[in-house]
């Protein structure tokens, strides 16, 4: 049903797969907000460690999501080609590269962490918490990078409700654990003395053990049921050139691309920092975690024009990628343009429920102005991150390698740096320099992709021409 869904209209493609992964991100971004306000209950240093260690997840989802992304898209293509044997190969050397680097992120940054939370400025206790919290997640890069590459798996295949479920069920359990692992003798809290009083790092094991379960939901469909259209078998397992560089000219370039938004994220931590010392740190991770939930639906579109282009591309259907960006497009603009009302309308409010505790009171205002700045930039990010997830279906991701790093490389640093200092607007100028760079590389990103398949359309039509 999802090989013959990615096949056919690609309106109805968008749709029917973009739908389940939006509600099950909705879930996961509802569990990361749920997870800051537990943990906002210790006070801003818990808020402050917890937001050192956050461009270091975004990191370890980054590796996962593009190699994800590449051996996903590869599948997709295989599919569109009719070629089954290839997509199987494809998954396959997927998770064994997935094993690999999972084992090569894990060593180093158990190693090296407290010394790097240092060098970054961070200070007194906020130190030891963002350590302990940090070692207890990377322990367990493997569950995390397990179930990140099976789901995008199961999305290139277009079967995204079991990808959903898997999601749906992490992101509860871990809504659940969270209070029970962090509250307990010691600490504040509804559950006094009957949870294990973990503080920060038992909100790390919450988020561990919720990730485990959808793993092993993932193995047993993909490894012991089998019921999936993918078949990955490792017996007589041989790696392959071809396949190997299909997966890497986009997983590769994808994997970079997330990764320039996490040295992104530690730049700007460093400015930050400077500027407003640990406290200015707590507002940007947690106000960035609300700009993650309204660009939610986005990121459940982006998944489907993934698989659709990819499937499309294999079956040179290009005018129905076409039709797939514009229609994604034109819908999630105008769920952005309802984001960006809302958290504009009610950017106190959404403060307020993260500074409950009169230990972060103090961090109401910066959060309010954060939200009612940052809200500018939601309905812009359409035409980039769906015409980049156009890019990386078709397999060329080294454009959408490029676009990515022209924001979070080039614009974003030199702006903020721009308003900050040169303009000396202080902490909101780091929020207006994400603004402006979001919006000037989304255009560049819309204006590239249409250029690139007016040329994709125009070469097929030249194609079919026939000769005298």
């Amino acid at each position: 049903m999802g090989v013959k869904t990615l096949l056919g209209d690609p309106k109805k493609a968008i749709i029917k797969l973009a739908i389940p992964m939006i509600i099950a991100m909705s879930i996961q971004t509802i569990y990361n907000l749920v997870d800051a306000l537990w943990v906002s209950l210790l006070g801003p240093e818990a808020l402050s460690a917890v937001g050192f260690f956050f461009p270091f997840f975004f990191l370890l989802i980054a590796l996962a999501t593009g190699l994800g992304v590449g051996g996903g898209a590869a599948v997709s293509r295989r599919i569109g080609a009719n070629d089954k044997d290839g997509a199987d190969s494809v998954a396959s050397h997927t998770m064994v590269f997935m094993a690999i680097l999972a084992v090569l992120v894990t060593i180093p940054f158990m190693i090296s962490i407290r010394a790097i939370y240092i060098g970054m400025g961070a200070e007194g206790i906020v130190i030891d918490w963002a350590t302990d919290y940090s070692q207890i997640i990377f322990a367990g890069a493997i569950i995390i990078f397990f179930a990140n590459v099976s789901n995008a798996l199961l999305r290139s295949e277009g079967d995204v409700k079991k990808a959903m479920l898997a999601m749906v069920l992490g992101g509860v359990l871990n809504i659940v654990l969270d209070p029970i692992f962090i509250f307990g003798p010691g600490t504040p809290g509804i559950f006094g003395e009957f949870g294990f009083g973990l503080g920060v790092t038992g909100a790390a094991w919450a988020t561990l053990i919720s990730m485990a379960l959808t793993s092993a939901m993932l193995f047993y469909w993909l490894f012991i049921k089998r019921q999936t259209y993918l078949d990955i078998r490792f017996k007589g397992f041989k790696f392959n050139k071809g396949i190997i560089r299909d997966i890497f000219k986009v997983g590769l370039p994808a994997s970079v691309q997330q990764l320039s938004m996490s040295i992104n994220m530690i730049f700007l931590n460093v400015i930050i920092v400077m500027v407003a010392g640990n406290d200015g740190v707590a507002i940007f991770t947690t106000g960035w975690r609300i700009a993650m939930l309204g660009i939610l639906p986005l990121l459940g579109i982006a998944t489907a024009v993934i698989s659709v282009s990819g499937a499309m591309y294999g079956k040179k259907a290009y005018r129905n990628i076409n039709i797939a960006l514009d229609y994604s497009i034109k819908i999630g603009f105008i769920f952005e343009f309802i984001v960006m009302l809302i958290v504009m309308i009610f950017a106190a409010q959404i403060a307020g429920i993260f500074t409950t505790a009169d230990a972060s009171a103090r961090l109401a205002p910066g959060l309010t102005v954060f939200f009612q700045i940052s809200a500018l930039f939601f309905p812009g990010v359409a035409w980039g991150m769906l015409s980049s997830s156009m890019f990386q279906g078709v397999g060329e991701g080294s454009k959408a390698l490029t676009l990515t790093l022209l924001r979070t490389v080039i614009l974003t640093p030199l702006l903020a740096v721009l308003f900050v200092f040169t303009l000396d607007m202080g902490l909101e100028g780091v929020w207006w320099g994400l603004v402006v760079a979001n919006v000037i590389g989304s255009i560049v990103s819309y204006v590239w992709a249409k250029s690139y398949l007016k040329k994709l359309m125009r070469k097929r039509k030249a194609s079919k021409t026939p000769t005298h």
